[in-house]
């Protein structure tokens, strides 16, 4: 039996690969996401696919990988789960991974049939700058001593968002990363990108995208080698006594363009409802829920 799991905030996703690479994906019928909608951007310039609504056909997805029997595990909060378990990979039998500080609010869960839960235990840190930048570390060791022995796709999310839409097999890549709601239609001088040439994240002028750290992913062995490489630069930057502008995201943003995602996912996967109507989002996937900073940043 293949396996698919999510993990998410931390929530990761895990999924069987069983249509090869995204050039054979692009073959069997993604070659339209780069061809079909005139009115985004559909493809990057080193011709990795943007997924955007009407760029992809659900079914043609859900009906190949039905025929190797998936089973699908993530990881994510209770109240992030709740809304997951509706509309993450619609249709498919899920496992979830929860990484939580008391393993007790995990007994209160329930969920939909076919669906199960794995709770892991984590370090529970005073500033919410250390949540964010040290989950790179939480992730690459769940991976190296669970996920990867299960797993071929893994996806990471934050917690603080809501789904409202399908999230599913479309997104699924070596390597993907989420266009931030905020800059993608933004030229690149507004991008905040971390300019201190002391800190390992250090982008000067250099950059393609600007990507949002609340939605990545990609095979186990390509998500370990970003989260570890980001942990590794988040540890230099400490040793150096800098903290990046945007923490993770930021480095997150370094390990992209120097490693060019291979499916990029548009600001539907993940959209700030704040922002207000915009022509080209014709559906919202995932929603920033709102902040409760007070809860979940001591030290704001």
């Amino acid at each position: 039996m293949r396996t698919l799991s999510l993990v998410g905030h931390i929530l990761l996703s895990k999924f069987q690969r069983i249509l090869g690479t995204d050039s054979e994906k692009s073959r069997l019928g993604d070659t339209r996401v780069c061809i079909g909608v005139t009115d985004v951007q559909t493809c990057t310039h080193w011709k990795a696919p943007i997924i955007w609504e009407g760029t992809f056909n659900p079914e043609y997805y859900n009906k190949e990988y039905r025929k190797q029997n998936v089973i699908i595990v993530r990881v994510c909060s209770l109240n992030f789960l709740a809304t997951a378990d509706e509309f993450f990979m619609p249709g498919f039998p899920v496992i979830y991974y929860v990484f939580v500080d008391d393993l007790a609010k995990l007994q209160a869960l329930e969920l939909s049939g076919h669906r199960e839960v794995t709770g892991l235990q984590v370090e529970r840190h005073e500033r919410w700058q250390d949540v964010s930048m040290l989950r790179m570390e939480t992730i690459s060791r769940a991976i190296e001593t669970h996920i990867r022995h299960q797993v071929t796709y893994v996806f990471c999310f934050d917690v603080d968002q809501q789904f409202k839409g399908r999230f599913g097999t479309e997104a699924l890549g070596e390597l993907v990363g989420l266009l931030h709601a905020w800059y993608y239609r933004r030229p690149q001088y507004f991008y905040t990108y971390d300019h201190n040439p002391r800190s390992a994240a250090n982008l000067d002028n250099s950059g393609d995208f600007y990507y949002h750290a609340a939605v990545f992913g990609g095979t186990w062995q390509q998500v370990r080698n970003l989260t570890e490489s980001c942990y590794q630069a988040i540890l230099q930057d400490k040793r150096n006594k800098v903290e990046a502008r945007w923490h993770d995201e930021s480095h997150l943003n370094k390990y992209f363009w120097l490693h060019k995602p291979t499916r990029v996912l548009s600001p539907e996967y993940c959209w700030d409802e704040s922002i207000g109507w915009r022509r080209d989002i014709h559906v919202h996937r995932v929603t920033w829920a709102k902040k409760q900073y007070r809860l979940s940043r001591v030290n704001v």
